[in-house]
């Protein structure tokens, strides 16, 4: 916590000002950490980066793309636990 009282670690994140991100930021724009957006990449649920030279950056609007695909978002699987 800060001296205001804010948990830093809970304060939502801003959103990216750039459309290429580092795996990094990619991972954490979609709310999850690097290593699941890697299993990710790897089975295709989020796309693969593109290449700068030797640097890998991911395209905010494919992960927007992508996210927009996945499941969720309906009462289809409303787990009772959850609520």
């Amino acid at each position: 916590m800060t001296a205001a009282g804010i948990d830093t670690k809970r304060a939502p994140l801003p959103p990216p000002t750039r459309r290429g991100l580092s795996r990094v930021e990619a991972a954490a724009y979609i709310g999850i950490g690097a290593s699941k957006f890697d299993t990710m990449v790897e089975d295709g649920r989020m796309p693969k980066p593109k290449k700068i030279d030797s640097r890998r950056v991911w395209d905010k609007h494919a992960l927007d793309r992508f996210f927009d695909l996945l499941p969720g978002g309906d009462d289809s699987d409303n787990n009772p636990w959850d609520e």
